[in-house]
């Protein structure tokens, strides 16, 4: 069931995928405004969301052609739905100028209050602070009701799911939570009414499926991301107020970016192409020249961008994992799976031309070894999954200057789509190929494990002393899901996974 939610969910871009939890709330608000469930009209929904939407997307592309870039659209949809969730819907004339002026500025701080070409702030909690601060409109987070709860809810479970940041998500909810409800049981409420003000009147879920989980502006490593996510909950929950400035939750997310900024990449990333070259008939590796300086660990990944012609419903961006080595500074390479009908983005990453310069958005993840190089270890790739253990293996291969103890379990659709076999034969590890037909020759070192899914009895009798290794799982949902659980069947310990969903 994980594994069909994975793949199913996959198949859509982040960006259209909030795009599509978003304008569901928004529909399903204008609806209950019908049914007089809500304060405002449909009239006044309807024309906020237009406004909203239109000021974004026009002053995002009127931005993007003064800085000389290309306007990202969907982008530019997803801060104009926001925009519309953040300030109070209204009909008058003015009311409407004010909210396209919010568009504006949230549009306007993607650009100028971008550091070395990366993203640094939400960009409509800029807006929100901006217009507030301002005294020009008030941020009322109208989303935030008994009514769209339920929805919000469902839609921020999705996203959070999607991006894998639950974790992240509910630490910021139960923080939050448990301190306004403290603080509304303070002065007076009883306990089940604070939670229930807490949860039905505070914009707390909304800000943590939509906003919190902004991946420009988290942290590249989980703790980091925790870190961020309490500490937006605790400056959102204390009560103060200097001047035009009070307490608020736009606030509090910049608050979070900016510490989360001091935890990343601090600046843009622009890299040129330097050629591809084959893995397998249906893969390849594609290198790169950093520009700027690049920083990461083995086991990371970054997100590529494409910007190009008809873009399909894949998107411009893609993330990747990182097979060169972390202390190359010259080459940041992946591996690419080129499956058919291959995306509008993979077409375009096939069509590059030497000496291109492409932009990668974000470095992160925590896909990463033991500090402890002596810890024995148990990989598992399916298909492409090898990538990212094809850097791991590298720093360890070198670092120490000893055999890596590191047993790899490669299951491939046919032997041809053994990549990176060169690689792994100079890591000096043993590896135990699974595919439908048994290879003509291997690698010494190299054993044929059978066909068919990988099973706890296999994994333990080929690996006795699987109990004494950490394992780590790479490759398509279905995959990680499945050999995840055989391991700890088999006994392994502390399991951790890298699933490409949507590859």
């Amino acid at each position: 069931m994980k594994s069909r939610l994975d793949t199913l969910l996959g198949h859509v871009t982040m960006y259209r995928l909030m795009i599509v939890v978003l304008g569901a709330i928004a529909l399903v608000a204008i609806i209950a405004s019908a049914f007089g469930q809500l304060f405002y009209t449909p009239l006044q929904l309807v024309l906020s969301l237009a406004v909203a939407l239109i000021a974004t997307g026009l002053s995002g592309w009127i931005f993007a052609l003064a800085f000389r870039t290309r306007a990202h659209l969907e982008s530019s949809v997803i801060t104009g739905l926001l925009v519309f969730m953040i300030f109070l819907p209204t009909d008058a004339p003015a009311g409407l100028l004010l909210l396209a002026v919010s568009g504006i500025v949230a549009s306007a701080s993607k650009y100028l209050l971008a550091i070395r070409g990366r993203h640094v702030l939400n960009p409509a909690a800029v807006a929100a602070v901006v217009m507030t601060v301002t005294t020009l409109d008030i941020a009322g987070w109208w989303v935030a009701n008994p009514v769209l709860l339920p929805f919000v809810a469902v839609g921020a479970l999705i996203v959070l799911y999607r991006t894998r940041k639950l974790t992240v998500g509910l630490v910021f909810v139960v923080i939050a939570t448990a301190l306004f409800t403290a603080r509304f049981v303070g002065n007076g409420e009883l306990p089940f009414d604070a939670l229930g003000l807490a949860l039905g009147s505070l914009p707390i879920v909304f800000l943590a499926g939509f906003m919190l989980s902004e991946p420009l502006t988290l942290p590249p490593r989980r703790w980091q991301q925790l870190l961020v996510a309490a500490l937006v909950a605790v400056v959102f929950s204390i009560p103060y107020q200097i001047g035009p400035v009070y307490s608020s939750p736009e606030i509090a997310l910049l608050v979070g970016n900016i510490v989360a900024f001091a935890f990343s990449q601090r600046r843009g990333i622009r890299m040129r192409f330097l050629g591809s070259r084959d893995l397998t008939p249906t893969s390849a590796a594609y290198d790169f020249e950093p520009l700027t300086p690049v920083r990461f660990r083995p086991g990371q990944y970054l997100e590529l961008t494409l910007p190009h012609r008809r873009v399909d419903s894949r998107g411009s961006r893609r993330m990747f994992s990182i097979t060169s080595a972390a202390d190359d500074g010259s080459r940041v390479s992946v591996g690419v799976k080129l499956a058919q009908p291959s995306s509008s983005f993979k077409r375009t990453l096939a069509a590059l031309e030497p000496g291109a310069t492409v932009r990668s958005t974000w470095v992160g993840g925590d896909f990463l070894l033991p500090d402890d190089p002596g810890v024995p270890l148990v990989f598992a790739a399916g298909g492409i999954g090898i990538t990212p253990f094809v850097s791991q293996l590298a720093e360890r291969s070198r670092g120490e200057g000893r055999p890596v103890d590191v047993v790899l379990l490669y299951s491939v659709a046919s032997v041809e789509e053994l990549a990176y076999a060169d690689e792994l034969v100079a890591a000096g590890i043993r590896v135990l190929v699974s595919a439908p037909d048994a290879p003509d020759d291997l690698p010494p070192g190299w054993e044929y494990l059978g066909p068919g899914r990988l099973s706890a009895e296999a994994l333990g009798t080929a690996i006795p002393d699987l109990r004494g290794r950490r394992a780590y799982v790479s490759g398509p949902p279905g995959y990680v899901d499945h050999v995840a659980r055989e391991l700890r069947r088999a006994g392994a310990r502390a399991v951790r996974r890298d699933a490409f969903a949507g590859y």
